[in-house]
């Protein structure tokens, strides 16, 4: 079985492994179709993830096709399915909440174990999700948009609430689009001009906010002093989180979608006189991943202009180290693994 193989930070290699054995009772084997480049892929390619062990196979963001059963399981081969990647143990005071996402033994494909940059993989039957009536190419962008429509699930913030979503990233943009489809009125914040006349040309947002030393006046101006209803961080930035408290407005909410390992700080009295609230939202659940499903099937979520980049299983130990350092006009890069 051919795979892509990081045996070390910077080095990208195509290997030959052995085929998948036969999948035990509850697991299923599948043909890895498209693989959708995480942030995290150019964080373990570039040696910056905090949690990884070398060599690995990266690739959580995929689409696949059933191909074998194990024992009790009951998807027909041939089901054309997205993979949700967390595996969780089913035990845990998590698992036991309905909240496998945040599972106390959580295994990433990718990441904890070898992900889906190979032709064959073994999944649980229930982190398979069937895929009908979605071409390959989207289903592979289900687990990033199902971040952000977690994040917004979170949230609760009623239809008409005001939404600031900080960091315009991929995970940023499928946070905006998902609060857009809850109704909110959305205004993204960015460093970049380039992702913010992406946002306003391609996705019919407004002209959002620089993040810069005169944002805040541009959160007031924007909210008549009040401050966002609901703010979404999806930076992977601690000076920005810590900053986004200062955009909500009394009685509103925080997310912070993304994660730094750094500490965060915020001012005691702001927050307690805001009386705000704090969410933090991991990985996604099936509720959300149907929820991106039903979205991009409604015409709802505009994958094909989310979907920037493509490359193959070859040419991906060329492509991704070259996208890791020229973002320019890259949102989302699709890896095709199966031939064509």
């Amino acid at each position: 079985m051919k795979a892509v193989l990081c045996p070390e930070p910077g080095r990208l290699e195509i290997v030959e492994r052995a085929p998948v054995p036969a999948p035990e009772a509850e697991w299923v084997r599948v043909a890895v179709s498209h693989v959708g480049i995480c942030g995290t892929d150019y964080h373990i390619f570039a040696g910056k993830h905090p949690f990884l062990e070398y060599p690995r196979v990266m690739g959580h963001e995929v689409s696949a096709t059933v191909i074998a059963n194990g024992p009790g399981t009951t998807i027909a081969p041939g089901t054309p399915v997205v993979v949700n990647p967390y595996l969780s143990c089913g035990d845990c005071v998590a698992c036991r909440r309905g909240k496998p996402n945040c599972c106390t033994a959580i295994k990433v494909l990718g990441v904890h174990t070898d992900g889906a940059f190979c032709e064959e993989i073994l999944v649980p039957e229930g982190n398979l999700y069937p895929a009908v009536d979605l071409s390959p190419e989207a289903a592979a962008t289900v687990e990033f948009l199902a971040i952000g429509a977690h994040a917004v699930r979170r949230a609760a913030a009623p239809a008409g609430a005001r939404a600031l979503v900080i960091g315009a990233g991929p995970i940023g943009l499928g946070t905006a689009i998902f609060s857009r489809i809850a109704g909110h009125v959305v205004t993204l914040m960015d460093t970049s001009t380039e992702r913010l006349d992406f946002a306003a040309d391609r996705l019919s947002f407004g002209s959002g906010i620089i993040a810069d030393e005169a944002c805040r006046r541009c959160v007031a101006e924007a909210t008549g002093g009040d401050g966002f209803d609901v703010v979404f961080d999806a930076t992977g930035h601690g000076g920005s989180m810590e900053a986004a408290f200062g955009h909500v407005a009394h009685g509103g909410t925080l997310v912070f979608v993304s994660v730094v390992k750094d500490d965060i700080r915020f001012s005691d009295p702001e927050f307690h006189k805001r009386e705000m609230t704090l969410i933090g939202s991991r990985n996604a659940t099936r509720e959300d991943f149907d929820h991106v499903v039903n979205s991009i099937r409604e015409g709802l979520v505009p994958v094909e202009t989310l979907i920037t980049h493509r490359t193959t299983m070859d040419a991906v130990i060329k492509d991704l180290p070259r996208w890791a350092h020229e973002k320019s006009g890259l949102v989302k890069a699709i890896v095709r693994i199966a031939a064509a």
